[in-house]
């Protein structure tokens, strides 16, 4: 069965063929660059180590706010599943969350922390009511057959975590990281062209925008996209991993 949303190496080909066309055919480079000068920028930045300071800065602070959202979802999750009253505290919260624009909270936040942090606030943030909703409902989906029988053979607690919740709610855990992944880059970088944290990538963003640096612009953004491409790839192999030694344990 065909995976659905695979990329397939002939279409970007053919997109990347269209992007040429069209930078040649407008011939204005301040408007759209071709991508062949968008890798040539590229290939000179990665001699820099301007970029790599760029890359260590952004990922320092966007992963640590994905990585707090991850850990107080699920844990608040699985005290909203077993106690009511934590839930519907809650509920207000998390709707605030997502109901209010991202560039408001970025504003607001400005207030009160430094740009340097702010990455990291507006990640967590975007994070969190994701993580926290899906790993609800996957708890809430887990087999009530098996959990009858987990208490009449009287597993304990850390077993009957491991055997009986674990396998029904990763899916739920797993696709709502793989979601919010996206989000947190695009919030995270959000935050960084708007408070221009000295050395983020979104200060050059910024910079290139101002100075009209068009190539310097999608250089910078290709960068973003690999990056965010990257970290996911390698946190949902992790997740994969652990979840496999778990269930050998």
């Amino acid at each position: 069965m065909r995976r659905p949303g695979k990329i397939r190496p002939w279409a970007v080909a053919l997109w990347l063929l269209v992007w040429q066309i069209a930078a040649m055919a407008l011939d204005q480079q301040i408007l759209l660059v071709s991508p062949l000068r968008v890798l040539r920028r590229l290939g000179e930045m990665l001699l820099t180590s301007e970029l790599y300071a760029a890359v260590g800065f952004s990922l320092l602070r966007i992963g640590a706010g994905f990585l707090l959202a991850v850990l107080l979802g699920a844990g608040l999750a699985a005290l909203s599943a077993r106690f009511s009253r934590i839930e519907e505290l809650l509920a207000p919260a998390m709707l605030t969350i997502q109901s209010v624009p991202v560039a408001s909270f970025i504003i607001l936040a400005l207030v009160w922390f430094s740009s340097r942090s702010l990455s990291v606030l507006i990640s967590f943030l975007m994070v969190l009511p994701v993580l926290y909703a899906s790993t609800l409902g996957g708890i809430r989906a887990v087999d009530g057959q098996l959990l009858e029988m987990a208490r009449v053979f009287r597993l304990p607690h850390l077993r009957r975590a491991r055997c009986v919740y674990l396998p029904q709610v990763l899916p739920y855990f797993r696709s709502a990281c793989q979601s919010a992944l996206g989000l947190c880059w695009k919030a995270g970088v959000a935050a960084e062209v708007i408070g221009m944290p000295t050395g983020s990538l979104g200060e050059r963003l910024q910079q290139a925008k101002v100075y009209l640096n068009t190539p310097d612009l999608f250089a910078w953004t290709l960068v973003i996209v690999l990056l965010s491409l990257a970290f996911q790839k390698l946190f949902l192999f992790a997740l994969d991993r652990a979840a496999r030694a778990l269930e050998r344990v």
